[in-house]
């Protein structure tokens, strides 16, 4: 067997050059006499179109029957009856051209209410800065402190509980916090202790002593770690199953603590200080003999770092917010340490939250501008800007189906904003991809 007839096509079987019999690969049309009317290009061509300019001046019977019968309102001389058959083309359109992409329907643009939806007075909230004393439980049960007092609210009933009063030796609140189950509540006190409470019977289950020197005013829950952060710069891990609770501490803060929050996972803390310093954490690296126990130590902020919130459709996306003098948002990789995104507020920034629903995020704002605005990720435009509140706004949390947003200011008012859309028609965002393109590299 010879060695042309072994050869093979490099485009494998993709013979698409072959031609086809020729009557079906016509280049140009040629006409056949069975197609033209040879009678009417007869009459045009021996002076007919005389007749079409000017019929009122034919001279005779006979040029009048023929203008008649061949229609003279017809304007070209050749016109064939049919028309040519479409050519075949040698190479495939489709293949010479790149398929071309549906473009994709545009979403109708959602309407964000510019007002609040329910406004409730709060006398005698605390003007701090450093405090967090809003938080609104799985259960659906919003928590307030109110100077000494915690009560708690129930949206469906409007129902009021006092929760406890703290002592004046003891007080004021100066952080709340829900644990996960939607039933138990950490309080954290002036005094530096941590109360633990059951809101069902409204009953104390026990106290957190030992801990701090100084007032406690970050709380974040781990499954059962409660983790807490002080104004003497410490970060305790706090384990409320076992007598000595104190079980890790993370070291690395110089000043007091204004935000503590755990990753989706739980298996990284974001903490925030009065020192500018944005501090990321391991869970298993507390009470480590390292002298370097944090993953990264990020100083871009020039004020104190209180407003952090983990995304929660993108793995080691972090957000946060400075205070007055620095006023700017920040986006980070918590994985690298880069900072993706910097953005000037224009005000003091008190607390951010990110939506389950859009790719947006919600920030809330003190001086000087007291307001909430809407963002567009990762653009960072700005969507909407929310007012209502006459003074900063200090407290911000999300309701558990997602929907709804609380805020508590100065002004001494709670404010109910229905941002982030309607419970039982929205539909969570689909989570990204931690690392790009990770989906190549995976086993079908």
């Amino acid at each position: 067997m010879s060695s042309s007839s072994n050869t093979r096509n490099p485009l494998g079987e993709q013979n698409f050059l072959l031609r086809k019999p020729n009557w079906e690969n016509l280049d140009r049309f040629i006409p056949n006499r069975a197609a033209l009317d040879l009678d009417y290009a007869h009459y045009m061509v021996r002076g007919g179109r005389k007749g079409i300019e000017n019929l009122e001046a034919a001279s005779t019977p006979y040029q009048k029957l023929l203008t008649e019968t061949f229609n003279m309102n017809r304007g070209r001389i050749f016109t064939f009856k049919n028309k040519p058959p479409t050519p075949v083309e040698a190479i495939p359109r489709r293949l010479l051209s790149p398929p071309l992409h549906k473009v994709k329907s545009t979403k109708p643009s959602r309407r964000v209410p510019q007002g609040p939806e329910r406004t409730l007075d709060a006398l005698g909230v605390v003007d701090n800065f450093y405090s967090n004393l809003l938080d609104w439980s799985s259960s659906n049960i919003l928590a307030i402190a109110l100077g000494n007092s915690v009560y708690l609210w129930n949206p469906s009933d409007h129902s009021i509980v006092e929760l406890v009063t703290i002592d004046d030796e003891d007080g004021p609140v100066t952080s709340i916090s829900w644990a996960l189950d939607g039933q138990h509540i950490a309080v954290g006190l002036d005094n530096s202790w941590v109360q633990l409470w059951d809101s069902v019977s409204v009953r104390l289950i026990r106290t957190l002593r030992g801990g701090h020197h100084g007032r406690v005013g970050s709380l974040a829950w781990n499954k059962r770690i409660l983790t807490t952060g002080g104004m003497d710069g410490r970060i305790i891990n706090n384990d409320i199953r076992v007598r000595s609770h104190i079980v890790g501490t993370y070291k690395g803060h110089e000043a007091e603590i204004c935000g503590l929050k755990w990753s989706p996972s739980g298996q990284h803390l974001a903490s925030g200080g009065n020192d500018n310093v944005l501090f990321i954490w391991d869970r298993s690296t507390a009470s480590s003999n390292s002298p370097r126990q944090w993953l990264q130590r990020l100083e871009d902020h020039t004020a104190a770092v209180k407003a952090l919130a983990w995304c929660p459709f993108q793995e080691n996306l972090l957000a946060s917010g400075g205070g007055e003098r620095d006023r700017c948002i920040k986006l980070w990789n918590t994985q690298t340490g880069s900072c993706l995104s910097s953005v000037d507020t224009g005000s003091q920034v008190c607390g951010l939250l990110w939506s389950n629903y859009e790719r947006e995020l919600l920030s809330c704002h003190g001086f000087s501008k007291n307001e909430l605005i809407l963002w567009k990720y990762p653009s960072m435009v700005r969507m909407a800007e929310l007012t209502g509140h006459t003074s900063r706004v200090l407290f911000m949390t999300q309701s558990p189906d997602g929907c709804t947003v609380a805020t508590a200011a100065a002004d001494e008012t709670v404010r109910t904003w229905n941002v982030f859309g309607i419970p039982g028609v929205s539909k969570p965002v689909r989570k990204e991809n931690p690392l790009p393109f990770a989906h190549l590299y995976t086993i079908r």
